[in-house]
Parts: structure tokens; sequence; C-alpha cells
């Protein structure tokens, strides 16, 4: 009953964070909007033109995609998290978000060039290409070594390269629209579409969808391989499940919003202490619930602390998500010193 009750309070307060920032996001800004204005331009009856394009056309698409985006990157985290069980995988720090974001440059450069223009199936089927690239380098290197920290610096280096590689590709860029690739490489939900939050929800969803389903299994995965065999878990099969879905959620994020740091660990961390309870069950949703909500402050924060001048969305994630994660792996640390 102790465990039902937390985990009822911890959803609820979830939900209503997610709902309270929401709104937030659609009345601060540069352009500072009532209530009753937004209310108005929603119901579509206000008589202010100017407030009716600020919230259908920007402020709207941009929390959304800002709410599915975040859902997608935590349950991204914990699905990596599960998969290598080791508590700081992510896709950022895995190397995972810079291949997809190596990929979809090369990709934006190349059709620019020729005066193309991507669509939004392009930049997910591009930045998938790049993510699973990454992923196959990082089992590549699991394959051959034990010891977790080192398959995670060797994913933090594959970063390091293929961001290095972008800055290259973008800094020697040379139409107008190419530069602009400096904004999205450093993390932006700025100049969504309605177009693009359909296609990124067309991918979300279903992944999100799929990883629920796979709760059961998971939670016997956790157990270890072994035991996960021993209770019919096709183990092979259901590991490459957790590296599409992962590698798919981690792409589409990166495709439309470029790299997003310390979401993937620090949400999945936040959850678990806050449901008490490890289980997949109750900690999946639970991660696209708090992503969603962590990814709406942070992008409220980004674009209105020094308005009109945007900050990139992983510099305001990293300066919550990394302290989160030093003080999670510190108490960690503490605990197993102490038993």
């Amino acid at each position: 009953m102790h465990t039902a009750k937390r985990l009822t309070i911890a959803y609820l307060s979830m939900a209503a964070a997610l709902l309270a920032l929401f709104a937030l996001n659609l009345f601060w800004g540069s352009v500072a909007l009532t209530p009753r204005a937004v209310a108005a331009a929603l119901l579509g009856r206000g008589q202010d033109a100017l407030a009716g394009s600020i919230v259908w056309q920007l402020r709207l698409p941009r929390a959304v995609m800002a709410a599915l985006l975040g859902a997608a990157l935590s349950a991204a985290g914990y699905l990596l998290q599960t998969f290598f069980a080791n508590p700081i995988a992510g896709p950022f720090v895995m190397g995972i978000s810079s291949g997809a974001k190596l990929a979809v440059a090369l990709t934006m450069v190349v059709f620019l060039n020729r005066g193309l223009l991507t669509s939004s199936l392009t930049l997910i089927l591009a930045a998938f290409a790049g993510a699973l690239a990454a992923m196959a380098f990082v089992l590549a290197v699991a394959r051959r070594v034990q010891r977790m920290s080192i398959l995670v610096i060797c994913g933090v280096m594959i970063g390091y390269i293929c961001s290095a590689v972008t800055d290259i590709v973008v800094a020697f860029a040379q139409d107008s629209n190419i530069v602009n690739l400096h904004n999205w490489s450093m993390g932006s939900f700025s100049g969504v579409t309605w177009g693009n939050v359909e296609a990124a929800a067309a991918i979300v969803l279903p992944c999100l969808g799929a990883a629920f389903l796979l709760s059961k299994p998971m939670a016997a995965y956790q157990m270890g391989e072994a035991y996960a065999r021993s209770v019919g878990v096709p183990v092979r099969a259901f590991s490459a499940a957790l590296v599409l879905l992962s590698s798919l959620l981690a792409a589409c994020v990166t495709a439309f919003a470029g790299p997003i740091s310390f979401v993937g660990i620090a949400v999945p961390h936040l959850v678990r202490q806050a449901l008490g309870s490890a289980r997949p069950l109750y900690v999946l949703p639970g991660c696209a619930l708090g992503g969603a909500a962590f990814c709406l402050l942070c992008d409220l924060i980004a674009r209105s602390l020094f308005a009109p001048t945007e900050l990139s969305i992983s510099s305001v994630t990293a300066v919550f998500g990394a302290p989160i994660v030093i003080w999670l792996l510190v108490r960690r640390h503490s605990r197993e010193g102490a038993v």
C-alpha cells in the first residue's frame, strides 16, 4: 500500500509539473502573453493576430516538441542503462547522439550544396544511421573489454571525434543556410514546425509504446542474462530491440533538436528516486513524464533568461544535469563503501 501511494503521488506530481511548465512555455518569452490571451488564441477567439501567430506557429509546436523529445531522450537513456547495466550510460555519453549529429550535418551540407531541401524523414534516417554506427563501435569495444569504465571512456572519445568532425564541416560551410547548422549543433528547439512535430511523434510514440511492452522482459534482463534466459527471454533478440529502440529515439531527438546532454542520464535516476522503485513497468512512464517536464523547464530557461538572446538547450541541461549525476554517483559510491 505504501508503494502504491508513493507511486501515485510521484506520478501526479510529475504530471502536474509537466502541465504547469507546458503552460508557462506558452505564456513566457521575449513577448509576454497573459493567460487570457493564450486561452483566446488556443480557442480561436482572440482578436490579436500577433498573439495567435506567436502561440500557434512558435510556442505551441516548440513546447510540444520539447515535451516529446524530452520523453524520448529520457527513455533512450533508461534503455541504454538497462542494456549496459551502467548507471551513467546515455545517448550523449556513449557517443550515440554525436554520431547522429555528424550524419545529419553531413546530409544537410550535401543536400543544401546541391540546392535540395532535406525532409524530416531524410534527417531521421541520417541520424539513425549515424546513431547505429556509433552504437556498433561501442558494442565492438564492449566485446573486447570487461570494465564498464573503459567502455564509457571509449563512448566519450567517439563523441568527441564526431563532434570535432561536425564542427569542421560547419566551420567550412559556405551556404548561409548551412551556417545556421551551428545553432542546431549546439542543441535547440527553435524553428520547430508542426510538420516536424508530426514526423517526430510518428517515430517517438510507437518507440515509447514498444519500450513499455518490453518492460517485463526488461525486468528479467536486469537480473542478469542467465536469469533472463531461464525465464524464457530471447536475450539476443531482446538486446537487439533495446539497441534499435534507444538508437532510434536518440536519433529522432538529434535530427530535430541537435545533441542534448545529460537528460538521458539524470532523469532516469531522479525518476527511480522519486518512485522508490526500479521496475521498468513503473520507471518507463515516469521517464516519459520526467523527461518531458525537464526539457520544458530547460527550454523555458534557455529562451527566457536572457531574452531575446537564446541559450543552447544543452548548456542549460548540462548546468542542471551534471551536478545531479555527480551527486547520484557520489551517493551510490558512499553507500557501496559503507556496505
